[in-house]
């Protein structure tokens, strides 16, 4: 189905596939500043790796546009432990909805993969093009090859079918509905609770899992949301779109600069027997800022308001049990 540049979101039906999740969540946010109507579903309403009741569901609603947004997520140490509960569920989430968004007559699809795609060995910053180029990370490649067997079905229905599906590339997120859990969470919510637990119990001493030298670009989720959008809008090609910050820091001093902003001031202890992951993962976001979007917020003021929404949140669920 052909479309016209800028692609207008007035008056669309649009989905989020995955709104109850962080990514979602955003999209959600974003979106409400659109003339669009949003269709929405219950959060177990349906097993999206299920075939018949998600077409089923997408045929009943009739979408225009669809963010696939729905995915199981989790940091090294849930990679590690749950190899085929990420592959297949991520695999079966996104054959299903994108195969389904085409027999429906779906205008749009934008699939959101994960910079986790690249080759361990990727040049660093990360051109699009670095894709199956060499192995991946092994601490993250079964969700991995499930994101991008997403990003290769988008480019088949549109050889195929002409279908105006697009994907891109989220690098590491944070922000408002993180997974705050330390074994099963990525690196800056894990250490942004440690840090506030440790101010809290006036402890003088925080452990980091790794070595703290691995560098890391990180991306405010609603700034991703607004990237993704943009991308919406003004995008329709088969290659996969990279979005980040453009900035990059070691773990060692996100830990620091997050003990800053909560205001721990112990001392930090890097624990080298917890892996590393990949030792440097930088996204190349030339083709995206040649588009027109780079609306990225510096990262102190990101997890400035992080540690605010996350204080009052955890404020709110201890009132809900008290």
């Amino acid at each position: 189905m052909s479309i016209t540049l800028p692609y207008s979101l007035t008056r669309k039906r649009i989905w989020v596939a995955g709104e109850h999740g962080m990514a979602g969540a955003a999209l959600l946010r974003r979106l409400a500043r659109e003339n669009c109507t949003l269709l929405h579903i219950g959060r177990k309403a349906i097993d999206f790796r299920a075939q018949q009741p998600t077409a089923a569901w997408i045929r009943a609603n009739r979408p225009d546009v669809i963010f696939l947004a729905a995915a199981r997520v989790g940091g090294i140490a849930a990679n590690s432990a749950q190899p085929a509960t990420f592959l297949y569920d991520n695999l079966m989430i996104a054959a299903n909805i994108i195969h389904a968004a085409y027999e429906a007559g779906v205008e749009r699809l934008v699939f959101l993969g994960s910079t986790c795609i690249y080759p361990r060995a990727a040049p660093q910053p990360i051109p699009e093009e670095a894709l199956l180029t060499g192995p991946l990370e092994e601490t993250n490649a079964w969700y991995a090859i499930a994101k991008i067997a997403g990003i290769k079905l988008t480019q088949a229905y549109r050889r195929q079918y002409g279908a105006s599906f697009i994907s891109c590339q989220p690098t590491n997120l944070y922000g408002p509905g993180d997974n705050y859990d330390l074994e099963t969470s990525h690196v800056l919510p894990a250490l942004l609770r440690k840090a506030h637990e440790a101010q809290q119990s006036g402890a003088t001493r925080m452990t980091v899992w790794g070595s703290g030298r691995p560098l890391r670009e990180f991306l405010h989720v609603d700034d991703l949301a607004d990237a993704v959008v943009f991308l919406a809008k003004h995008y329709d090609g088969e290659l996969q779109i990279n979005i980040g910050s453009g900035a990059e820091i070691s773990i060692a001093d996100l830990a620091r600069q997050i003990c800053r902003t909560v205001g721990f001031t112990g001392e930090l202890v890097f624990d080298a027997s917890r892996p590393d992951g990949t030792p440097r993962k930088l996204a190349d976001t030339r083709r995206l800022r040649q588009l027109g979007w780079n609306a990225a917020r510096p990262l102190h003021e990101g997890l400035a308001e992080t540690y605010a929404a996350w204080r009052a949140d955890a404020g709110h669920r201890a009132a809900a049990h008290a």
